[in-house]
């Protein structure tokens, strides 16, 4: 093969450049598809070995693409790899019970008549949805209102005070008459029931109470007998999900930066995977670029085996800091030497360019044409790695893959901390350069992209004015993070054929995503439509003065090491924890995936170690102190398990039990509302509710020292509370704890106290309880 003279390819070389020349921009390395599109002008050249690859890659292998070449990966994850309990907690529903035991459940609860069902409802699953299918077909002829209207209009409430059931009267857009007066109008003709109070007209609503009897019976009934299934329902089955979550960068520690889509990700996992969809979990990392070129010629210099088998990602943490130091004071030497001889300082990246190109047509060393250097020698030899990776050395390559693995193997330990494990490590390398041809032939032939000043880019205005413009292909052919993100959405689809896909990324990158899904949409594919964007605030404060990056493991250590430290001011209890530094560390975690979920996603919040390994308040440590003192309680009654279904729930005739059991009755709803929102929060909030009410309960419910009727049937309610409270954390990716040192501020002098043995000591502990936010005014409505 012949090539044209060097003196008209450095011609076409710098017209191709002048551009980022004049603005001082940067040029990076250049890849095959750039030496393509400077030689192909001139002379024919031979085919790239890639060409012979599919479009779309095969479904059965998940291989590495890198420069269009494909590098057989190691399976690094699978749908059983979860630690603890929560990914593998959740593998689909149990089959709920039939509607013909629940008419016959009913009807020993002496009510006769079958329950008349409504399309799409889960009575089975959702006590609350037997209510909603009764009042719906009661109020359906009251107010001439079709039963389709009526139904979807009997939302719960988030205050008990407001019912259980509420209905908007002007949600049922019924013309000529006041909402007010319909309000009262149908309450006064809703008929007596055993199912519901009469209801209750306020303004333009209408509110339903629930009678207890049934209620309680229903309620526990199906806690206790579904047990970790209670809650959630089977709307998802014979769907697929991907989630995409977490994607730090290889090589580098896991940062508080990837805090928030970790613990969102792994929460929506989880919820989804609890409602009987088909959850793909996905980590997208960051393993390509020049850094890997940094990384490589760092290690050399730098590396040490021992230390990488040792500690792999600090290791190589270190070895990027120390080398790009030296990458810095190069090119601070070079700057200065440019500037003492009174010359412009090239362009980073527009010398190494044309020298990379010299290299790849074996011209480097003719005379004429010695490379100079802009940004000093180390900047120069990571250039030259990075090209070797892009063009398949097997060195280099070997090298790449090896940080690659071994800070996969490194992220797998931190993930397990969170409880949460992946089903794909993907990652930008893994994009095929035959799929992002395929989007940018097809972008071409749509007429949806166009060159522009040499680059390839998307105008959105006629489709939408606010997205502006996006480049997918710069001037030297080089592709951008959008155009791999392109590629790597079709080939998702073709792999997984999934019914959604969620991207849980900060806000600060809406803008991108719009423009991903506006171009998926133009393309007219026809699974465009079922991609949504998760997106999520910044964690303030979690750097130092100098921007410093703040650690994730630092974290969860600082974490451990506070409630280790409170738990030893409480000797006595102390000493009965089996593995007291085990437990520290799971609720130092809940302390920060709690204040990480506490408020809604969108918003940004202050870290504040002091504030989320509290006991005053909401906080992650609360909530393991509310499960463990229900394992306590459960424990020192010593009732057998197999009694509690049997109790006469009828007993629990207090309003503090009947308030505790229409909360319990809410979480399914809750869990269908999250489906909507997905929004953690919505959990977390109703849990802290729940825990207030128990909190409320204790003294009032005593379970010890009673009659042993009552005592069970307590003792049910409460083991009812604790299941729902142990399902909701899982789901949030939390590990309940059964025995914690309590600070001394919650503990009283033994559980023995707070039911009945010790009026004094009860005393004592209500009111530092009360001093500390933990439990309601004395003479209030819950008290």
């Amino acid at each position: 093969m012949s090539y044209p003279p060097l003196s008209l390819l450095k011609t076409n070389f710098l017209k191709r450049v002048s551009h980022c020349w004049n603005k001082q921009k940067a040029i990076p390395p250049l890849s095959p598809l750039s030496l393509d599109r400077f030689l192909s002008p001139f002379a024919p050249h031979p085919a790239p070995p890639h060409q012979t690859s599919p479009i779309f890659h095969s479904t059965t292998s998940s291989p590495i693409a890198i420069a269009g070449q494909r590098f057989p990966q190691t399976p690094t994850g699978n749908r059983h790899m979860a630690t603890t309990s929560t990914a593998a907690h959740y593998r689909g529903v149990p089959p709920a019970p039939s509607i013909e035991s629940l008419n016959e459940q009913l009807n020993n609860f002496g009510i006769s008549e079958p329950l008349a069902l409504f399309p799409g409802s889960n009575p089975t699953a959702n006590p609350v949805d037997v209510y909603r299918c009764y009042i719906a077909h009661v109020l359906a002829p009251i107010t001439g209102v079709d039963l389709e209207l009526v139904y979807p209009a009997l939302e719960w409430t988030q205050n008990l005070d407001k019912g259980d059931l509420i209905l908007a009267v002007p949600r049922l857009r019924i013309l000529g008459k006041k909402p007010a007066e319909l309000a009262q109008e149908w309450a006064e003709k809703f008929p007596d029931n055993p199912y519901v109070r009469p209801p209750t007209a306020t303004g333009t609503f209408l509110q339903f109470y629930f009678k207890k009897d049934v209620l309680s019976k229903l309620v526990l009934g199906s806690i206790l007998s579904r047990k970790s299934a209670y809650g959630p329902i089977d709307t998802g089955k014979g769907r697929r999900v991907i989630v995409e979550f977490s994607s730090p960068n290889i090589a580098k520690p896991f940062h508080a930066g990837h805090l928030r889509s970790t613990i969102i990700g792994g929460f929506l996992s989880n919820l989804h995977e609890s409602c009987g969809w088909d959850v793909i979990r996905m980590n997208y990392l960051g393993d390509w670029g020049k850094q890997f070129g940094i990384l490589g010629v760092g290690y050399k210099r730098f590396g040490s085996e021992e230390k990488l088998l040792a500690d792999p990602i600090n290791h190589l943490f270190e070895v990027y800091v120390a080398i790009n130091k030296i990458v810095e004071q190069e090119k601070e030497a070079e700057k200065a030497k440019a500037t003492e001889k009174g010359e412009k300082q090239v362009c980073p990246g527009l010398r190494t360019a044309y020298w990379l190109l010299l290299k790849s047509m074996d011209c480097r060393g003719t005379k004429g044409h010695k490379r100079q250097i802009s940004n000093g020698p180390t900047d120069q030899e990571a250039h030259e790695f990075f090209f070797k990776m892009e063009n398949g050395s097997e060195e280099c390559i070997a090298m790449w893959k090896r940080f690659r693995e071994l800070s996969i193997e490194k992220y797998k330990a931190t993930y397990s901390r969170l409880n949460i494990s992946y089903d794909d490590y993907s990652g930008e390398s893994q994009v095929s350069k035959e799929s992002m041809e395929r989007a940018g032939e097809m972008m071409r032939e749509m007429g949806i992209s166009s060159e522009s000043d040499g680059a390839i880019v998307v105008d959105f205005k006629p489709h939408a004015k606010k997205l502006g413009k996006a480049v997918v292909q710069k001037k030297d052919g080089t592709t951008l993070y959008l155009t791999r993100d392109i590629g790597a959405a079709m080939e998702r689809y073709e792999k997984y054929k999934f019914d959604k896909m969620i991207y849980v990324v900060a806000c600060q990158q809406d803008l991108h995503l719009q423009q991903l899904f506006m171009i998926l949409k133009l393309l007219k594919l026809d699974w465009a439509d079922r991609l949504s964007h998760v997106n999520f605030g910044m964690v303030l404060g979690m750097s130092s003065r100098r921007g410093t990056v703040v650690f994730l493991d630092d974290i969860l250590a600082d974490a451990r090491d506070k409630m280790h430290e409170v738990m030893r001011k409480n000797e006595e209890k102390y000493k009965q924890v089996e593995d007291p530094e085990t437990v520290a560390d799971v609720v130092g975690r809940t302390a920060v995936m709690i204040q990480d979920m506490s408020g809604k996603r969108i918003n940004n919040y202050t870290f504040d170690m002091a504030r989320m390994t509290s006991f005053e308040g909401d906080t992650g440590p609360y909530l393991q102190y509310a499960h463990s003192r229900l394992c306590s309680i459960q424990r020192k009654a010593g009732i057998p398990a197999g009694e509690l279904l049997k109790a006469d729930f009828s007993l629990l005739a207090e309003d503090h039990a009947t308030n505790l059991i229409r909360c319990l009755a809410q979480y399914p709803d809750v869990l269908q509302n999250t489906l909507k929102t997905l929004e953690p929060t919505t959990v977390v909030t109703y849990l802290f509710k729940m825990t207030h009410l128990l909190s409320s309960s204790y003294d009032v419910l005593r379970v010890i020292g009673v009659e042993p009727n009552l005592s069970t049937a307590r003792m049910a309610l409460y083991e009812g509370a604790r299941q729902v409270l142990n399902n909701g954390m899982r789901l949030l990716g939390l590990t309940p704890v059964e025995r914690y040192v309590f600070p001394l501020l919650l503990c009283p002098e033994a559980f023995a106290d707070q039911n009945g043995a010790n009026p004094e000591a009860t005393a004592r502990h209500s009111a530092i309880q009360y001093t500390y936010g933990l439990r309601n005014l004395p003479g209030s409505q819950n008290e």
